[in-house]
């Protein structure tokens, strides 16, 4: 991309395979996965130096190592999250982010995992840590994050709400485990949680969709509960008065993001570590919902962003 804007701004172009540095590794991808920050790295809400190749995720086989690399080799299979440049069939990743895929592992189901699935397991372990004495809304519970922490959720012992928008969405988000599945396009879906577990009963709303859902959840928070605002996929939510946390029950508001929580090294491979190996062992599903040719990934942005998308989209070149 050479400027911001649509999904039209995406061009497929040839390049020059890119140089080795002493710490890289050149990988030969397989998948890249697509997410919602993609869109607003094209879309300019989070600036980005252009011309830009974009995509943050995937996963694929090293091609070369850089002298310095002791860790991992040619041939080896790894995963990755936060380094730009993934929409492209050769990707230069830090060896130091880079998570090896273990050998059960198909390596498109690595690159569907890596991102969503270390996001989830930060909001339900860190962001708000969940007990089975509590209760969680999970807003787009059928998408790539939403399934993922449902599921976790779960593992936990919490009780899940979660929002879908079709009847295909709703069988889902029941299947990945939730407990409540609510049609927000039938129902407001704060009175369809109240309706069936009473006034403010929610510890955490982990919100990933933003400005329109953002104030309604607040509202079903009991006192000092914590509202977990990951994304913005409806729109970036406004500045916002401190003071209504205090009239609304004491509660708290954050707004995390995943490279927080990889930052260090034996972080990023203890939670990728735990993450992939759940996957592994068949105890965390992963619904990858759509694979679209890596040439065209203008079409896919345009899918996710009409909400027709379900699960994880991968992008294969």
């Amino acid at each position: 991309m050479h400027r911001t804007g649509g999904p039209e701004v995406l061009e497929w172009s040839d390049r020059a395979t890119p140089a080795v540095g002493e710490n890289d590794l050149l990988v030969r991808l397989e998948a890249a996965g697509l997410n919602y920050i993609d869109t607003y790295h094209r879309r300019g809400i989070y600036p980005v130096e252009l011309p830009l190749t974009p995509g943050i995720e995937g996963a694929g086989s090293v091609m070369e190592a850089g002298e310095a690399v002791t860790e991992v080799a040619v041939g080896d299979r790894v995963a990755w999250t936060g380094i730009f440049g993934s929409y492209a069939e050769e990707v230069i990743v830090p060896a130091d982010r880079s998570v090896p895929v273990p050998v059960a592992l198909p390596t498109d189901v690595a690159a569907a995992v890596i991102l969503q699935g270390l996001t989830a397991h930060y909001l339900v372990h860190d962001t708000y840590p969940l007990t089975p004495e509590d209760a969680c809304l999970v807003h787009a519970g059928a998408g790539g994050v939403g399934l993922l922490l449902i599921q976790m959720a779960k593992r936990l012992g919490a009780t899940v709400f979660t929002t879908v928008s079709t009847d295909q969405k709703a069988e889902l988000a029941a299947e990945a485990g939730a407990d409540h599945v609510i049609r927000y396009d039938d129902v407001d879906f704060g009175v369809a949680v109240e309706a069936i577990a009473g006034p403010k009963p929610l510890s955490v709303v982990y919100d990933g969709v933003g400005v329109v859902t953002f104030e309604r959840g607040l509202e079903l928070l009991r006192p000092r509960g914590t509202m977990a605002l990951f994304g913005q996929s409806s729109g970036v939510v406004p500045p916002f008065d401190l003071a209504e946390l205090a009239r609304l029950g004491s509660l708290y508001v954050t707004r995390p993001t995943l490279f927080n929580h990889i930052a260090d090294r034996a972080d990023l491979l203890d939670r990728a570590g735990e993450v992939l190996g759940w996957v592994s062992d068949g105890s965390l599903s992963v619904r990858i919902g759509q694979h679209f040719p890596l040439a065209d990934a203008a079409d896919a942005h345009r899918a996710l962003e009409a909400r027709t998308t379900t699960g994880k989209t991968l992008l294969i070149p």
